[in-house]
């Protein structure tokens, strides 16, 4: 890195200290950088000592119901699954008890889930991500997350004006979910935002003049995942190839050295290696229906937890069928087992009697009618982080815990 690059990163991590409320800075220091810290050491050596297993973070799908419509989304269209408040509280109340104190918070959109807020500040102590559309984050809204303090909103943002139209089955989205961008700004919130790269909105997103947009608009993080073609209505045609991926990848690892918002992915370890988060054991998900799932957009279940959470623990630590998925996908590849194989991911439902966990119930047949298509394992073609700052991250959150010998 150059001398003109580490002031580049200096000047980006600047930003959250300077931009947002410093009332809300403390609890960005300790709630999610120092308790995560703590817990992802505590993980590693559950990981490393055999102990009873129970992962690093909790994704929690609150409620099926959204707003929009998505092309490629998991989230069945029009369910009507939603957690109980008492489960909702449970979850994170056990994952407590393993020293894990950030949750990432789904829909569905999780902003329709009466009642988020309360649990929210109930657990003061922890903090939330919120991954939402932002079209409902209002004035309001954004001062009520504000007040609570343990809050960083996510905002899904799928393409400029007319892809975002295209992909989301709804009207002004792009302008909507910037209104909800510049709220977030406006309560000097720390936001992001997130967007899943296809081939449809790869030219709107992945080049420095978005990122640059992004900054001004006030972001302070961009998470780049990979287009998943799953649910009723996937599109495989708009997946990514194995050369726009590397492309992505490569465009992450440049864009790092001197970008004004932080670049998140979590795709690949500090030396450029495919990795699946789940597969490491370090993340996985609760559905709107309560099932306990290897990663979110995996809906096939064996195990649910009871009317109020407190089974959460147990089942972790018992779930054959989570364990023999982890070995599965691990040995197999480095890779996302849905984009890859999604046929021996059906075999292997079938094999341990999972259940089809959304409200379609046509999981199962999705799997096996889906096309394989390209993923981010790509072995000899791996691009190690040049960035100083990332390459320590990833070494010490992102390097696989074993999972892959």
């Amino acid at each position: 890195m150059t001398l003109r690059e580490y002031t580049a990163n200096f000047k980006t991590m600047l930003r959250v200290p300077l931009e947002v409320s410093p009332r809300l800075v403390w609890k960005i220091l300790y709630n999610f950088a120092w308790r995560n810290l703590k817990n992802m050491r505590q993980f590693e050596k559950r990981q490393a000592k055999g102990e009873p297993f129970f992962p690093a973070f909790v994704m929690i799908s609150v409620t099926e119901s959204c707003n929009l419509a998505c092309s490629g989304c998991w989230v069945s269209v029009g369910g009507k699954k939603s957690l109980s408040k008492a489960q909702l509280d449970g979850i994170i109340t056990e994952s407590k008890k393993k020293g894990s104190f950030f949750f990432g918070i789904l829909g569905g959109e999780p902003l329709l889930y009466k009642g988020l807020f309360d649990i929210m500040e109930k657990h003061s102590d922890c903090y939330f991500q919120l991954f939402t559309n932002g079209m409902l984050i209002t004035d309001e809204v954004a001062m009520r997350m504000k007040k609570l303090g343990n809050i960083t909103p996510l905002i899904s943002i799928e393409g400029l004006k007319e892809e975002s139209e295209k992909r989301r089955g709804g009207d002004e989205v792009y302008n909507k979910t910037l209104n909800g961008v510049r709220a977030c700004k406006k309560a000097k919130l720390m936001f992001g935002a997130a967007a899943s790269i296809c081939k449809g909105n790869y030219n709107d997103l992945v080049n420095r003049e978005y990122i640059e947009l992004l900054a001004k608009e006030g972001v302070h993080y961009l998470w780049y995942y990979i287009y998943r073609p799953v649910g009723a209505n996937p599109d495989p045609d708009n997946a990514l190839s194995e050369d726009q991926i590397l492309e992505l990848r490569k465009f992450i690892v440049k864009q790092r050295l001197d970008a004004p918002l932080f670049l998140i992915d979590t795709y690949w370890d500090a030396k450029g290696n495919a990795l699946c988060p789940a597969a490491t054991g370090m993340s996985h998900h609760i559905s709107p229906g309560g099932a306990v799932e290897f990663c979110p957009p995996l809906q096939m279940a064996t195990d649910y937890i009871n009317e109020d959470g407190s089974n959460l623990q147990e089942l972790f630590e018992e779930s054959k069928f989570l364990a023999d998925l982890r070995t599965m996908t691990a040995d197999g590849s480095r890779g996302c087992i849905l984009l890859e194989n999604p046929n021996k991911l059906a075999e292997f439902s079938e094999q341990y009697h999972a259940q089809d966990s959304s409200s379609r119930q046509t999981v199962l047949q999705e799997y096996r009618n889906m096309t394989p298509v390209a993923g981010h394992d790509q072995n000899g073609r791996e691009i190690p982080e040049e960035n100083v700052f990332y390459k320590i991250m990833k070494k010490k959150y992102f390097f696989g815990f074993g999972a892959y010998g």
